[in-house]
């Protein structure tokens, strides 16, 4: 009778103490010299990779290196968009050159230290680098403007904020010849669609300096809302300049869609 209550016993015992991981994380401390694990420094456990959720970079709406230069065109019915290249250095600079004076009035002052792109095919290439990597990055989408196979400008989406704002801003120039054509709010609706279904951007803004006509009638045919003046907003060939504001959300964009891809989309092109 002592015999079996003393092995009841012991089984009790070394039920309430088995060895199992359960108890060793619980910190028995018999159950760990039993184990050999007493006085060890337990590691954390890593999470199971099977319990992660697939993960496609790609895929995410926010993410934007996924979009590349290589092939990358945007087409108007008239306008092509693309990255620049090296091999454009050419066609690029004789246009700056051409322009310098119509476009110095509208643009930041180039810091005296930096030289000048239009003169040295090296530094033109390293300024193709760098929009590269924006665009890999993600913070900015620079590209040519091109009509009949033709450089004529630049279109550029600058400034892109993801986070809780989703938004960047819209530039441009482009050859005085090719002014007044509607080049550039084509050019313009190209860069708003991208902006809007291929990045996915919540808001998309144009500022103009007043004085500035041609860029004011670029808005005015796509019918950009105003939002006001901001005051001193950006220096402009060394000054402080007042700028108008304009800006579409997607919602203002998927309500003008289909009335700004007729009037200035390809039909069955990006």
């Amino acid at each position: 009778m002592l015999r079996a209550r003393r092995r009841t016993e012991k089984t009790a015992i070394a039920l309430n103490h088995r060895v199992d991981s359960g108890a060793r994380r619980r910190g028995c401390r018999r159950c760990q010299a039993r184990s050999g694990t007493f006085g060890r420094r337990r590691r954390p456990r890593r999470p199971s990779a099977r319990l992660l959720p697939p993960m496609n970079a790609a895929h995410h709406p926010s993410n934007t290196s996924a979009v590349g230069a290589v092939g990358l065109r945007l087409y108007g019915k008239r306008v092509v968009l693309r990255p620049l290249n090296a091999q454009d250095f050419s066609a690029w600079a004789e246009c700056r050159k051409h322009n310098a004076d119509w476009l110095l009035r509208w643009e930041p002052l180039r810091p005296i230290t930096q030289p000048d792109p239009a003169n040295d095919r090296d530094i033109f290439a390293a300024r193709c680098n760098i929009r590269e990597r924006e665009r890999q990055t993600g913070t900015s989408y620079a590209f040519g403007l091109f009509v009949d196979n033709a450089f004529c400008g630049e279109v550029n989406l600058n400034n892109v904020i993801r986070g809780a704002m989703q938004c960047a801003t819209v530039g441009y120039w482009i050859d005085q010849k090719r002014a007044g054509n509607g080049y550039v709010a084509e050019a313009v609706t190209v860069l708003l669609k991208f902006a809007f279904d291929e990045l996915h951007l919540h808001r998309i803004e144009v500022c103009i300096i007043p004085r500035n006509t041609n860029s004011l009638r670029v808005v005015e045919k796509l019918e950009l809302r105003n939002e006001g003046l901001a005051e001193r907003f950006l220096e402009i060939n060394g000054l402080w300049e007042d700028h108008y504001r304009f800006a579409m959300t997607t919602e203002e964009w998927m309500t003008r869609r289909g009335e700004l891809t007729a009037e200035w989309l390809a039909t069955g092109k990006a």
